[in-house]
């Protein structure tokens, strides 16, 4: 007759069953007896690991207040780190306090479709998203380095180049030059009235994020070392296609190791997001930043990148 004995996986929904055509023989029944002591012990090593993620799910911090409605508020720094101070009034200070949807809100496409993945972001920012679509990674990051200089009231500081090389400003648009471009070439000529309004603000950013990106941003700014990090610099990896990150706040211990957080907007156009450290749950959302370092930010991986900072 045939006996079988089944023995259940303590990590899995599957079980292993052991089949044995039985035969009127005494050591029959030793095997037998030696593979169940074998299959029980084994059952020990699951377990164990077992007990090994629940105690680190325990002991992973909570960083998060769901409660609160700006990046300074949602995130605790994790023990032994205090923010690090930067001036009234100053871009580091405006990123901070960024307003956020209230907790749980998801990540919307341009055209009012949700983002097909939603476990890599902590909040999202307070950014219209146009309907035209134009407003991507790079753009998103524009935008708002350019709505801090017009509440600051440095309007003549707004521009950046096209990633021809050429530079375009908010100044001469407003004064109502536009750009001509055949090929390669740009030229700039006066063709429209002058309009400082706020409403042809967002007409000239929707030029920017035209022909600025990723590409233009990487050779135009200025590379920053990773020691002398702030508040506003970002993570770019220039290309077709290509990403960017900005941090938006930034912890130090007694030690003076630092830690930052980071907000992007994506392709296709969509919601700024505050993102999670999917490789480190222990600092989540922190993370920690380094030259040359191989770094996953919720879609995307960097790796031959570099650090760089708006004028």
């Amino acid at each position: 007759m045939t006996l079988k004995i089944r023995f259940f996986r303590l990590n899995t929904k599957t079980s292993i069953t052991y089949v044995y055509t039985f035969m009127k023989k005494p050591y029959l029944i030793l095997i037998i007896l030696l593979i169940t002591i074998a299959a029980v012990a084994f059952q020990f090593k699951p377990v164990k690991k077992v007990v090994e993620t629940v105690k680190a799910t325990i002991e992973t911090p909570n960083l998060i207040a769901k409660d609160s409605l700006s990046i300074l508020t949602r995130v605790k720094p994790p023990k032994g780190y205090k923010r690090v101070n930067y001036p009234k009034g100053s871009f580091q200070e405006y990123l901070r306090n960024y307003k956020l949807k209230p907790f749980g809100s998801k990540i919307v496409n341009y055209d009012d479709s949700e983002y097909f993945w939603q476990g890599g972001h902590i909040g999202v920012l307070e950014v219209p998203v146009p309907k035209n679509g134009l407003q991507q990674c790079a753009d998103a990051l524009i935008r708002i380095r350019s709505e801090y200089l017009w509440e600051q009231n440095r309007k003549d500081d707004i521009g950046f180049n096209f990633t021809s090389g050429d530079y375009c400003s908010w100044k001469r648009y407003a004064e109502g030059y536009r750009p001509k471009i055949n090929g390669n070439q740009v030229t700039f000529n006066k063709v429209a009235r002058a309009d400082h309004s706020k409403e042809n603000f967002y007409k000239y950013l929707n030029l920017i994020y035209t022909y600025s990106g990723t590409l233009s941003l990487f050779h135009e700014l200025s590379e920053v070392d990773d020691k002398n990090l702030k508040i506003g610099d970002m993570l770019i990896k220039g290309g077709s296609p290509g990403h960017i990150v900005m941090i938006c706040d930034e912890a130090i211990n007694e030690e003076g190791q630092k830690l930052y957080l980071l907000f992007q907007g994506n392709t296709p156009a969509q919601s700024v997001h505050l993102v999670k450290n999917l490789q480190n749950s222990n600092i989540s959302p922190w993370y920690q930043l380094q030259k040359d370092a191989v770094i996953s930010v919720s879609n995307y991986t960097f790796s031959s990148s570099k650090f760089v900072r708006f004028k």
